[in-house]
């Protein structure tokens, strides 16, 4: 039918706004289940099913919120350049509580006092994390080794390796607001960076422990939240349509054929097909 010639005629990226709660994956099956339902295709072993590319260029962590930038159709080949190009974030920490996982979602593993904390200390501190910095990458998190997830390997009680320190950039780091324990941080970083383990480095520096409460990417390349991000109800055909124009703009050349490489292996983007 029409509907379903114009859902395989989409070619581009857009965004979406991920809800907290889901993966990143889950939010991609979800909204290529939408598509397919409204354009009356059949997906039980039909393979016109095989034929809509869609994929998200960038994990956000299933507590996360915010901009998840999708690729349709030849799209898809552009995800790269979102993975390696600059990110912002909107980020509440805690302290005195660390977590298993470095947000709310794990078991706090350690409680210090924070009381000596002023908001003095904590903008200085970002100073040490601004810049070309060295950091080590979660253990819950969506790197690889031997071919699955740390995260999977964790909840699974698999015994896994801190990976090593990696160089990671940060364009500008900033505190937004302090009331202990709690405090925000606006944050614009590039590839393969984790604002989970920021927290928790900030914390240490400050000589007791932090965790991430809230997080929500606000920004990723030149998609932002508020004006481009696609709320839940406008996961339709025609949205999507009108997305992919008024997005073509942002977007710098058309997508390569070539693989596009990220700042960090392990890192990348999510297609299914």
């Amino acid at each position: 039918g029409r509907a379903a010639d114009k859902l395989f005629s989409l070619s581009g990226l857009f965004a979406v706004r991920k809800p907290k709660g889901p993966t990143s994956a889950a939010v991609l099956n979800l909204l290529k289940e939408r598509l397919l339902a409204e354009a009356g295709v059949q997906t039980n072993g039909n393979k016109r099913n095989q034929v809509l590319k869609i994929g998200h260029g960038g994990t956000l962590d299933s507590a996360a919120t915010g901009v998840l930038v999708v690729g349709i159709g030849k799209g898809t080949k552009m995800l790269g350049t979102m993975l390696a190009g600059s990110k912002k974030y909107t980020a509440i920490g805690m302290l005195g509580k660390a977590t298993d996982t470095l947000d709310a979602t794990g078991k706090v593993t350690e409680e210090k006092p924070y009381d000596q904390v002023t908001k003095g200390d904590l903008e200085n501190v970002l100073q040490k994390f601004t810049g070309d910095i060295m950091q080590v990458p979660p253990l819950y998190s969506a790197l690889k080794k031997d071919g699955e997830r740390l995260s999977t390997l964790m909840k699974r009680g698999e015994a896994v390796e801190a990976k090593p320190a990696r160089p990671v950039r940060v364009y500008s780091l900033s505190l937004q607001q302090f009331q202990p324990p709690l405090f925000t941080l606006d944050v614009e970083c590039g590839g393969g960076f984790y604002v989970r383990s920021l927290v928790n480095d900030i914390g240490k520096e400050l000589s007791t422990c932090a965790t991430v409460q809230e997080l929500t990417r606000t920004k990723q390349g030149p998609f932002t939240l508020e004006e481009h991000a696609l709320h839940e109800d406008k996961w339709t055909i025609d949205e999507i349509a009108q997305s992919l124009e008024r997005c073509t703009a942002l977007l710098p050349g058309g997508p390569s054929r070539k693989k596009l490489k990220t700042e960090h292996p392990g890192e990348t983007a999510v297609i299914c097909e």
